[in-house]
């Protein structure tokens, strides 16, 4: 019996991948597993609705079209009840894609979900309000996030540029957290709770990070001086973060967090104003998703079919780097 797919796109994520998904369903979904529906966000947080709606509806599947912020929208959506999702990355940073290892070739996503391998995964859940697939932090992340929100262009470039130019004047500001119970007091310049390994980009600020381990990997982070950029990049992009001397990490069940005198936070790369008082808490497997099963190859022998595949992925970096308005 055929599964019934929701497809929620959001068509202005990221940089403009999105729009190709009808062509790119119809040519490479399985159409004798699934039955799909396609539907286009209007607004922010639409996505959460539309998802809310297909699980009434009865889909089996929820399918987030987009980066890491349209798929917490679906999660938000779907939280709770029996519906299972899926991810086509078209965002910039996808770092719950990345770390599932989920192709940022729309085509190869859609493959994925013909496996038909389905897992479960953690979720955390902040002030009993919002979820969490990837990572959440405050200070310096939060900011960015928060500036990016309203920024008119999407992308690395876009998001690099921030950084560079807020970086010299932000300031780190004192946090309490209660870890497990434990309280300690720390000044950072931004501290990251995750599920995942990464903010996106394949920037791995929480290396020791696993989906379903029932814990939230703390990282809290001192401001890095200009000249120890050089060492401190690196190690981000080789997944060994943790051994940065500007790192302190932990791990645990539950963390609350007081002094987010920005009130603002970074939640799966989009910003929420949620405030000052803070409460994470893991829910072990709490979602199920569909997982890429890394023992089957997602490529057929057809020459064809390779070069309509390279067609797509130039057009992708063609649209990465040079993002509409």
């Amino acid at each position: 019996m055929k599964k019934k797919m929701l497809v929620i796109v959001n068509p202005i994520s990221g940089v403009g991948r999105q729009k190709k998904i009808e062509r790119l369903l119809r040519d490479n979904l399985n159409h004798d597993l699934y039955d799909h529906t396609v539907r286009y966000t209007e607004h922010i947080h639409h996505g959460t609705e539309l998802a809310r709606e297909g699980v009434m509806q009865g889909f089996d599947i929820i399918t987030a079209v987009g980066g890491d912020g349209s798929v917490n929208d679906v999660i938000a959506g779907i939280h709770g009840s029996d519906a299972t999702l899926g991810i086509i990355p078209c965002g910039s940073g996808n770092g719950l894609a990345r770390c599932m290892k989920i192709p940022l070739t729309p085509a190869l996503a859609i493959r994925v979900l013909n496996q038909a391998n389905q897992g479960l995964i953690d979720t955390i859940v902040l002030n009993e309000k919002y979820y969490i697939a990837s990572i959440a932090g405050v200070g310096f992340d939060a900011y960015i996030a928060r500036l990016m929100k309203s920024a008119k262009l999407r992308g690395f470039s876009a998001y690099l540029n921030l950084i560079l130019r807020e970086y010299p004047t932000y300031e780190s500001k004192d946090y309490t957290l209660v870890i497990d119970g434990q309280e300690i007091r720390r000044k950072a310049w931004f501290t990251t709770f995750a599920n995942s390994n990464q903010f996106g980009y394949n920037a791995a600020i929480a290396p020791l990070a696993k989906l379903d381990d029932g814990l939230i990997d703390i990282s809290i982070v001192d401001k890095i001086p200009i000249g120890h950029v050089p060492i401190t990049g690196p190690l981000v992009y080789a997944n060994h973060f943790e051994l940065s001397q500007h790192v302190e990490m932990f791990k645990a069940h539950e963390v609350h967090v007081a002094g987010n005198v920005d009130r603002w936070v970074n939640i799966d790369g989009e910003g929420e104003n949620v405030g000052d008082e803070l409460h994470f808490v893991n829910h072990q497997k709490s979602l199920k998703i569909m997982k890429r099963d890394m023992k089957k190859s997602l490529l057929t022998a057809n020459p064809a079919e390779h070069l309509q595949l390279v067609k797509d992925q130039l057009e992708m970096t063609h649209d990465q780097l040079h993002p509409k308005k």
